[in-house]
């Protein structure tokens, strides 16, 4: 399975900021579309960055109130990791674990096509499990 069968089941559509949104609004965006993080694009759509829950958190603690009148280039990371739609889920799941991220931006070139989670990675992983469990008990049903 690959990481556009994980987009092609999804009903919602890609909710992104803007750099110089405030981290008010992106916390507005996360928390009215149960989202974790959020892709950055710029003027032209690139993608430059992604801010999380757990930006705004650890700059909540840090500078407190005030955080949210921050912009979302201030907390975002910058250095993002992605992956492709044909990529595996494993290797999906291999670099969030590696990185420690939950959230990964799916791009074809340039293109912002989505952003999977871990929870996406870990639904798929279940349905092979068991689809693999249903297959070995059929085999070891028929012997």
């Amino acid at each position: 399975m690959n990481v556009l069968d994980i987009l092609k089941r999804r009903d919602r559509s890609l909710v992104t900021n803007r750099p110089e949104d405030t981290v008010e609004t992106a916390a507005t965006l996360m928390s009215s579309h149960n989202i974790g993080a959020l892709p950055v694009r710029d003027g032209n759509g690139r993608l430059v960055g992604v801010i999380s829950e757990r930006d705004i958190v650890r700059a909540f603690a840090s500078k407190g109130g005030k955080v949210l009148t921050l912009r979302v280039q201030d907390l975002m990371t910058r250095d993002v990791v992605t992956c492709t739609p044909e990529d595996t889920v494993k290797r999906a799941r291999q670099l969030m674990s590696q990185r420690h991220i939950r959230h990964l931006p799916v791009v074809d070139g340039d293109t912002l096509c989505g952003m999977i989670s871990s929870r996406d990675v870990m639904e798929c992983h279940l349905e092979q499990t068991e689809l693999e469990v249903n297959v070995l008990r059929d085999y070891a049903i028929a012997r």
